[in-house]
């Protein structure tokens, strides 16, 4: 008899108030709305409750990008379906930041990409949170995007500041992925507990409508059969 057992890692970061994801954009502003205290002013004796409150932009933590982030009239957190983001095949490919900043196609290359999540492992998460985080980071250059879109993959992901180089003020891989309604997830994390291949990936935010980005409890889940005996 097999039995069956998923193993689900996060890949995402914790969001905390105070939190600078981006910089230049305000942190996150997580506080009581309702706290326990107060609420003893509203419920019977020994009945309490909290209601938080967040005041966020909506880049923060780890987030996944969708068309309206870059095009007007891009689809929107609320167009994109749940198969686009949810359960999808993927592939980690491993380009260590000590090796290279700059992942051009030549990384891709040797893989087979199309239909599948495409999570590049960088290394870069372990400055998360650090002034070394926010600059010099690994991105993707466009050639590397074209190859991407050219292979029909479903989404890109990576554990760096950006998936562009920001040193100027063009984002090329995101024109480029997002114009071929290609997701894209940024700031990733623990990349390295994953193998390369063999699990699924998912990346699910709310249903907002109007917004381009927002926050996502990214995953992996990883299926293993074990034989018991009966």
């Amino acid at each position: 008899m097999k039995i069956v057992q998923n193993l689900f890692i996060d890949l995402s970061h914790t969001i905390e108030n105070g939190l600078v994801t981006y910089r230049g954009l305000p942190a996150p502003i997580i506080c009581d709305y309702l706290s326990r205290e107060n609420s003893k002013q509203v419920y019977e004796e020994g009945t309490e409750f909290q209601i938080g409150k967040i005041e966020m932009v909506t880049n923060t933590g780890t987030y996944l990008d969708c068309p309206f982030h870059r095009f007007e009239n891009g689809k929107d957190l609320s167009e994109v379906g749940l198969e686009c983001f949810t359960d999808l095949d993927a592939i980690v490919i491993r380009v260590p930041f000590i090796e290279t900043l700059a992942i051009t196609e030549e990384y891709l290359k040797s893989y087979e990409l199309r239909n599948r999540a495409v999570l590049i492992h960088t290394g870069w998460d372990r400055h998360w949170n650090t002034d070394i985080y926010y600059e010099n980071h690994p991105y993707l250059t466009k050639g590397a995007a074209e190859y991407l879109r050219d292979c029909h993959v479903k989404l890109v992901g990576i554990d760096s500041h950006n998936i562009d180089n920001t040193l100027g003020n063009s984002r090329p891989v995101h024109t480029v992925l997002l114009g071929a309604e290609i997701l894209i997830v940024e700031h990733l994390c623990n990349l390295n507990l994953i193998p390369e291949d063999g699990f699924t990936f998912s990346a699910i935010q709310p249903k907002f409508k109007g917004i381009g980005t927002f926050p996502v409890r990214a995953m992996a889940k990883l299926t293993k059969s074990t034989s018991a005996k009966t």
